[in-house]
């Protein structure tokens, strides 16, 4: 997902995912996670300042594919863009974020397996904070899968004192995202078409839902601000020299 215009990386004529970090582009790290992983397929979904992403990805990878998310409605609708070019696709469904480069392929390969073991409908990863103001909740059930996520504009207060945060980066059975996804509405304090919606859905369903925790938060960092990216940037060099 690379639609969001980024407000609060105050550049209006920049697209929020081709900041770089170390030198490249956030998104070209994100799709070289991808491609590390093994993916059949990468699309990505792109929206404000569109061309320069589409013209600068093109340009390194002519086999990645785009959908266009004109209007931000959130991030169920954006995952919704791509259900046309995932039609007769049969196989999981990997969902990352453009502003979100420090995952190690290790950490997904190890979801990537949890999910096809369990044969769950959905895999998120997750990691526990000390502070989780401002992240979607995960709330699990007494055999620890997951029953549902929810934002934290939305949680009431037993549910923001829940730890277990959402990364927004999640393993997807295609024929079940695609069905849960269009029975979300936008009835939230944002008035947006939420991902996480899905699991209230399934789990209805009774379908599998379960959370592969990471341990080092830093993975799963994303970047709203230019003071994060400067955060990253040295955990990125530190990184580079272990």
């Amino acid at each position: 997902m690379a639609a969001g215009q980024g407000k609060r990386m105050k550049n209006p004529d920049r697209a929020k995912v081709m900041h770089e970090l170390g030198g490249i582009p956030l998104v070209q790290h994100v799709v070289r996670l991808a491609r590390s992983v093994g993916a059949d397929r990468i699309i990505v979904v792109v929206g404000h300042q569109r061309q320069s992403v589409i013209d600068y990805l093109s340009g390194i990878d002519a086999s990645i594919e785009f959908a266009v998310q004109a209007e931000q409605l959130g991030t169920g609708h954006a995952v919704q863009m791509t259900e046309e070019q995932l039609r007769d696709f049969d196989g999981d469904v990997l969902i990352l974020s453009g502003d979100a480069p420090m995952t190690r392929p290790e950490t997904l390969r190890d979801a990537l397996e949890k999910h096809r073991v369990a044969d769950a409908a959905v895999t998120v990863l997750t990691a526990l904070l000390p502070d989780p103001t401002g992240y979607g909740r995960v709330i699990r059930d007494g055999d620890g899968r997951v029953l549902r996520i929810v934002e934290h504009k939305d949680a009431t207060e037993e549910e923001r004192a829940v730890r277990e945060i959402n990364s927004g980066i999640y393993v997807f059975r295609r024929d079940a995202l695609f069905s849960a996804l269009a029975r979300i509405d936008n009835d939230n304090a944002q008035g947006e078409y939420y991902l996480p919606d899905v699991f209230a859905i399934f789990q209805k369903e009774h379908r599998t839902m379960i959370p592969h925790v990471v341990e080092d938060f830093d993975e799963l960092r994303g970047v709203n601000t230019v003071e994060q990216l400067a955060e990253l940037e040295g955990l990125y060099a530190t990184r580079r020299h272990q």
